[in-house]
């Protein structure tokens, strides 16, 4: 069931997905990053003044930074230590799973835009229009969505299979 939240400002924030399971998903490697990505940015807020500190001070330095900047460079790193926790990275992963929504319409969106402006261009050269089936296929494609823990093994029987074939222990 997808929830409303209301943000600081009076507006409402987009609808969000709860994260499916509180036991963690296989994400694939691009997954990962985004949630590190989350997880990094988050942290980094949290240490916003002492990174700017630390910042100002290593402005116009080059070899003096590690021995002018010390007490910077340790108030920084240890505000940072201090937020990268499990419970933070936890935390960032939960909002990469409620983002899927809005993801998913951005996709759609570029998707639904890649399309017109191939069409105008076919158009506009006079080729001929793409095979309906081909259309039907890349918006099948689109309304998939996001897909999270991987895909199916193709060798891996099906239950419906398994049910109606009684015992038999052949593979496709």
């Amino acid at each position: 069931m997808p929830t409303m939240a209301l943000e600081n400002s009076g507006g409402h924030e987009p609808e969000r997905l709860p994260i499916p399971s509180p036991n963690p998903l296989p994400l694939s490697a691009s997954q990962e990053a985004q949630v590190r990505d989350i997880f990094y940015s988050r942290v980094r807020s949290h240490c916003a003044a002492e990174i700017k500190a630390f910042a100002e001070c290593a402005l116009n330095r080059t070899f003096t930074v590690s021995f002018a900047c010390r007490a910077e460079k340790r108030a920084m790193n240890s505000c940072m230590k201090a937020h990268a926790t499990p419970a933070e990275e936890d935390a960032a992963r939960e909002d990469w799973f409620a983002q899927r929504l809005e993801r998913q319409r951005e996709r759609e969106r570029k998707a639904r835009r890649k399309a017109e402006q191939e069409a105008f261009l076919r158009e506009w050269w006079g080729l001929p229009q793409k095979d309906r089936e081909e259309r039907e296929r890349e918006m099948e494609k689109l309304r998939r969505g996001e897909r999270i823990g991987g895909f199916a093994s193709r060798q891996r029987r099906k239950l419906e299979e398994g049910l109606g074939e009684g015992t038999g222990s052949e593979s496709r």
